[in-house]
């Protein structure tokens, strides 16, 4: 019996030690868990704090203050973390600037507006325009009067044939590789200007003209026939100038040879109608004809066309 308690107490004394050892075990093993979890949140903390801890600046010399440049800029200038003092550096980008017929496609739109604006507003103007030109009534002499005792249209209609005319020289001295300025607006400027220049002085010349030779019926028909034909011009020219604006090769030498074509043609009309007029009003010979021609109309476009070649 007693060797049966012995036995009994022996063997609890050992479960005792093991369960003792265990505890003791997983005790220390929490211990060095916890040990290894605060050693690595020390070393995160000593990362995190070398990584957030910016290096101090180093420490420059005193700099004196310079006078006419503001304390403002001055320190910006010398600040210690951002470098103000250098020049920004340039980078180009690849972007492709593509330069097109832009400006010829608003110029020529804006000549065909002023072109349908004033057919819209004058239109009997215009229409008794196109009736003395191709002499379809017999009611000449009446629409012609008409046609003179309104100034402002025929004023507009002339101002247009300066534009059509002079966007129509520029192109043409740029399709023949003669241009003495390279901006086309200044160049189309200089076009106009020297058609105004050209008809103001004809224009002039011949109402002098008629005064001494007391002839200023004659010399007042034929400038209502030069105008008249000049407002034709400026209108069969804009269909030719949106061709040749928007052409190249082929079609833009072809439409240049007709618009000069058509316009000898017209030149030519106006010399026959020229002549009939004063020739009814003058007793005039069609040789001096000719020869007024020459010293008149000729002459002073190739003397421009000389002092140009002289002077560019």
């Amino acid at each position: 019996m007693l060797r049966n308690y012995l036995l009994i107490i022996l063997l609890s004394s050992v479960s005792i030690r093991s369960s003792g050892q265990a505890i003791i075990d997983s005790i220390t093993q929490f211990d060095s868990l916890i040990q290894m979890d605060n050693s690595r949140s020390v070393q995160n903390s000593i990362l995190v704090d070398k990584d957030s801890v910016s290096k101090r600046p180093e420490q420059k010399e005193m700099w004196e203050f310079i006078k006419g440049i503001s304390v403002h800029d001055q320190i910006m200038k010398r600040h210690p973390y951002f470098d103000f003092e250098s020049k920004a550096i340039l980078y180009k980008s690849d972007k492709k600037n593509f330069q097109g017929k832009e400006l010829l496609f608003y110029l020529v739109t804006a000549l065909i507006l002023l072109f349908a604006l004033l057919k819209l507003v004058f239109a009997k103007y215009f229409n008794d325009l196109i009736k003395v030109f191709f002499r379809t009534t017999l009611k000449q002499r009446q629409i012609k009067e008409q046609l003179i005792q309104t100034p402002f249209p025929s004023l507009l209609f002339n101002g247009f044939f300066v534009a059509s005319t002079g966007f129509y020289i520029n192109l043409l001295l740029h399709y023949i590789k003669f241009t003495p300025v390279d901006n086309f607006l200044l160049l189309y400027l200089y076009c106009c200007t020297g058609l105004i220049a050209i008809y103001v002085v004809k224009f002039i010349g011949l109402m002098i003209s008629g005064w001494l030779f007391n002839v200023q019926q004659a010399a007042g028909s034929y400038i209502f026939i030069v105008f008249l034909i000049n407002k034709i011009i400026g209108i069969t020219l804009l269909p030719f100038i949106v061709l040749i604006a928007f052409s190249d090769g082929v079609v833009q030498s072809v439409s240049f040879l007709l618009s000069l074509c058509c316009i000898g043609g017209l030149l030519f009309y106006r010399f026959i109608l020229g002549f009939a007029a004063i020739r009814n009003l003058v007793k005039l010979n069609l040789f001096h004809f000719f020869l007024y021609l020459c010293a008149f109309e000729a002459a002073p476009l190739l003397l421009i066309y000389k002092l140009l070649l002289f002077f560019l």
